[in-house]
């Protein structure tokens, strides 16, 4: 079925997802947005996202990757009684992210032919499922929480970085308070050390990212395009 549609994704039947379904009782089922290729797909790319909500400009880039040939699935990572605020990890994260790694595998997707997408908080998650889950590559951009973890439920980037399992590309805005310059650096030298192919890239400004909104100076659009560009690329090599 092509197009965009939605649709949810069972939980693994195991203890650690039981005992969520006992204490949130609304994690057996996933709620997923789908956007399928037309013709065959040639692997699938999971969508983590850090707000509630999907911006155009976040519909649009999934669109592209749709029509380069990806089955697109985002998850809704807030879709228990308990969600806390804008940032999903834990036993959460990754039972959410299980259950999209399985309905692909259930729609002929080969776990390496499979990558992860995040942006801002979602982009750490992104690493971090990134060190743990056997895909075929991730992406993050703009991911915090690089020399202090964001909460007790995720590592620091720095200390996640050198476990990384899959290829992994981190983008970063140069002018980010967020995320400063010499801890960028700190987690390009990390990476550097995993035993896959790693890369950060820091583009000028702070609009760096292919799903923001908003108007743009000239250089900052043209840092758009080159990061649009990489996470294609990147995926491009890796999944195959």
């Amino acid at each position: 079925m092509a197009g965009i549609y939605g649709d949810s994704a069972p939980a693994r039947e195991k203890g650690a997802v039981r005992a969520q379904e006992s204490e949130f009782g609304s994690a057996a089922r996933v709620p997923i947005r789908v956007l399928e290729p037309d013709g065959s797909a040639r692997g699938g790319i999971i969508v983590l996202h850090e707000t509630r909500e999907f911006a155009d400009t976040l519909l649009e880039l999934m669109a592209s990757l749709s029509s380069e040939g990806w089955i697109v699935v985002a998850p809704n990572l807030f879709h228990r009684d308990d969600a806390d605020g804008e940032r999903v990890f834990g036993e959460e994260l990754f039972a959410d992210f299980d259950a999209c790694f399985d309905w692909l595998v259930e729609r002929g997707v080969f776990p390496d032919c499979t990558g992860v997408l995040g942006f801002d908080s979602a982009g750490t998650a992104a690493l971090l499922v990134a060190t743990d889950r056997p895909i075929g590559a991730a992406v993050s951009v703009s991911a915090p929480g690089i020399a202090e973890p964001l909460t007790d439920r995720a590592d620091a980037l720095l200390h996640a970085a050198p476990r990384l399992r899959a290829p992994w590309l981190g983008l970063y805005g140069e002018d980010d308070p967020e995320t400063p310059a010499e801890q960028v650096e700190h987690l390009r030298e990390a990476a550097a050390s995993a035993a896959v192919a790693t890369l950060v890239v820091s583009y000028p400004g702070l609009r760096h990212r292919p799903d923001h909104p908003g108007a743009v100076l000239e250089a900052e659009a043209e840092a758009l395009v080159a990061a649009h560009t990489r996470i294609f690329d990147w995926f491009d090599a890796h999944l195959r």
